[in-house]
């Protein structure tokens, strides 16, 4: 049945987002449903590397429209950057004739789309298509933030006030408010760029003229926002499972292999916030000298959004005087993507200082890394105190309430607690929590089980 089922994938044009929709697609199609996948031409090599390209499934290049203020050579979410995702979205809003035309010619049963895509529904809908928003953030935090709830008086203005407080009826759990800092940060959803939608608008509109939504979790997991995220959409609210990413293809690079072979097993602190989040310098300063501190081996990953070359040279610049020549034969400090998922399987690494991002988080979990989250943006924050606060497997950097400034040595505190004081509380909880979640996200009858109803429930809305 599943295979007589084509489903067209559009994800947003940043790898964070396309990367969930791949997993998802191979999924689908080892399940017999053929899809085709968009995306814009300086994305399309890597997507080839990890998408299943088998026949009848097909990867098809967008044409990006001339944007001002957009480079005209600009083609691949490595490029991405603050101001070019606003430009970026602009450029989105005017690919709707494109899009139709190739719904026309593709003709699949059902589009799954992403959060930036609110004129999707109403085009799929005009050609006789399912639209199915499938959300690469977790339950949680779009429970806390993109929901009607949150605007139940159009005319008035949130505050910071307003969003440190979760919205009416949500659920009663360890959430119960967020920092000034990060409640400032979640305004940004209700800005507008460019003369278009703000991302909160883009989201309400298609929650009501979308046909059902995808969420890649569990009720063991998300249960109780799941449950709320109901009662709010009025839409089949569909769950693919726990979103486990598969063991990596290929050999670590040699450099890296050699370099963490040096170290004894479960030292290692693996330190990377992603290839869209990028610290400001007086962060930069703590962070790597609460690395320092801590005594331990570390492999610290920053990124600027800049050319490699000028990466390389900001963060020459932003490292503390000396600090290079300090840690020499016990840290690498590096620019630029590296073999995540390979460097958190090296028996060497033990420990995962990221920024909260939910499939981040599960792959430090399944390949046995203890957890310390230092969040940046939206999601991320609700993300961190979900995993620290309800499902209690690692723990969050402390952080300054106005403006989330942290220290060197609450970058100690954090690392110690899960590394070193592992026969005190909470370090000795957090390790019993964390083993019992691996084994839970390793279970692939549980995985299986999700996938299976969700094919079934695809075939029905199809």
């Amino acid at each position: 049945m599943g295979s007589k089922l084509h489903i067209i994938m559009f994800p947003w044009f940043a790898y964070g987002h396309i990367y969930p929709f791949i997993q998802l697609s191979n999924k689908l199609y080892s399940h017999g449903i053929q899809i085709s996948f968009f995306s814009i031409p300086g994305n399309i090599d890597r997507i080839k590397c990890s998408l299943n390209l088998t026949p009848p499934n097909q990867l098809i290049s967008l044409t990006i429209p001339p944007v001002e203020g957009l480079p005209p050579n600009f083609d691949s979410s490595s490029d991405i950057t603050t101001e070019t995702s606003e430009l970026l979205k602009v450029a989105l809003d005017q690919m709707q004739p494109q899009i139709k035309t190739l719904l026309s010619q593709l003709k699949p049963q059902i589009i799954c789309f992403d959060f930036a895509h609110y004129w999707l529904p109403p085009i799929a809908s005009e050609l006789g298509i399912k639209a199915v928003y499938f959300s690469v953030f977790s339950a949680v935090s779009n429970s806390y933030l993109t929901i009607p709830a949150r605007m139940l008086d159009p005319t008035k203005q949130l505050t910071v006030e307003d969003l440190k407080n979760p919205p009416q009826g949500y659920p009663k759990t360890s959430i119960t408010s967020v920092k000034t800092f990060q409640a400032r940060n979640f305004q940004y959803i209700f800005k507008s760029f460019h003369g278009g939608p703000p991302v909160f608008e883009r989201v309400m509109s298609f929650i009501t003229a979308c046909d059902a939504t995808i969420y890649k979790t569990c009720t063991e997991i998300e249960g109780p926002y799941i449950d709320y995220l109901k009662t709010q959409i009025g839409k089949p609210l569909i769950l693919a499972g726990p979103s486990v990413p598969p063991p990596p293809s290929g050999e670590l690079e040699e450099k890296w292999e050699h370099c963490l072979g040096n170290f004894p097993e479960k030292s290692v602190i693996f330190c990377n916030f992603g290839s869209e989040t990028y610290l400001d310098n007086t962060q930069i300063q703590e962070l790597t000298l609460g690395l320092e501190l801590t005594g331990l081996p570390f492999f610290l990953v920053l990124n600027f959004g800049t050319s490699s070359v000028d990466a390389h040279a900001k963060l020459e610049a932003t490292l503390p005087e000396g600090f290079q020549e300090r840690i020499r034969d016990r840290g690498v400090v590096h620019t630029g993507w590296v073999q995540q998922q390979h460097i958190l399987a090296h028996r060497s690494v033990g420990c995962y200082l990221n920024h909260a991002g939910f499939s981040s988080v599960i792959e430090g979990i399944v390949n046995d890394c203890q957890l310390a989250f230092v969040p940046q943006k939206g999601d991320q924050f609700i993300n961190s105190k979900f995993f620290s606060g309800d499902l209690k497997l690692g723990v969050e950097v402390n952080r300054r309430d106005e403006d989330g400034y942290f220290g060197k040595n609450d970058i100690l505190k954090a690392i110690q607690t899960v590394m070193v004081d592992t026969d005190k509380e909470p370090g000795r909880f957090i390790r019993k929590n964390h083993s019992n979640w691996r084994m839970f996200f390793l279970d692939k009858e549980i995985e299986t089980r999700y996938i299976e109803n969700l094919v079934d429930e695809l075939v029905v809305l199809a």
